[in-house]
């Protein structure tokens, strides 16, 4: 096979004789040699038996989780999703709910506090720690002075182990579902006030967390039959 000096190939397409392409710029990977446009029909090719053998493949219909399992209850605090991120080697990045962010490129000052309090989070270790950022200018603000991070996994974390600089959101209940329970909670709320911050009338609601299905539902107090952006817009 001969090569040309500028060593764009490596000799003839085996499909119609033009010049081949080099083997590590070929499109489907195989050991072959192929113009651009014999490659490219190859990919074409490839991909469409791909899909052909994902829409053949068997998928097994999920079990079902039973109703009557163990819940939790805590309180749902109004403020902005946010998350830590750690990896195995102590490397930590700061999340909305929808984007990474920087002291420079923010939510609400979350990537900045995160910052500050490094040393502290770290303790956390490894892995995706979500929470609520939540206090002064942050949507119901509770009154408050300053922000706070409240942790979301109630069955990992209690104010004896958490760093800190963090908090965990209150736990109403844990155990097996009642309806009646959950409508317990939620009116003891709208009687008593919000237990994250005692003496704030106007809590939000409830996540319910489904620990057999792993799944979270929320009951807020107001506007609870309708769509979040609906409900946002009457306020």
């Amino acid at each position: 096979m001969d090569k040309k000096k500028d060593g764009n190939v490596d000799g003839k397409c085996e499909i119609c004789g033009h010049p081949a392409l080099p083997r590590e710029v070929r499109a489907s990977g195989k050991d072959s040699l192929l113009c651009r446009g014999c490659s490219m029909m190859e990919l074409r090719f490839f991909l469409k038996e791909l899909r052909e053998q994902e829409q053949m493949e068997f998928v097994e219909f999920p079990k079902i989780a039973r109703l009557s399992r163990e819940i939790i209850i805590t309180e749902k605090i109004d403020g902005t999703n946010a998350q830590v991120f750690i990896t195995d080697d102590g490397e930590i990045r700061f999340g909305s709910r929808t984007r990474w962010i920087t002291p420079e490129n923010d939510n609400f000052g979350f990537a900045k506090w995160g910052t500050e309090h490094r040393d502290e989070l770290i303790l956390l270790g490894p892995g995706r720690h979500f929470g609520e950022w939540w206090g002064q200018g942050i949507q119901r603000k509770y009154g408050l002075s300053e922000r706070r991070f409240s942790l979301f996994n109630v069955s990992r974390w209690n104010n004896e182990n958490i760093p800190g600089c963090c908090r965990v959101v209150p736990m109403l209940y844990k155990g097996i579902f009642s309806e009646d329970l959950i409508h317990f909670d939620l009116f003891d709320l709208l009687i008593n006030g919000s237990k994250a911050e005692p003496g704030w009338m106007n809590p939000e609601g409830i996540v319910i967390y489904h620990t057999a299905a792993g799944i979270c539902f929320k009951k807020t107090l107001e506007n609870d039959d309708e769509p979040k952006s609906k409900s946002s817009r009457k306020a």
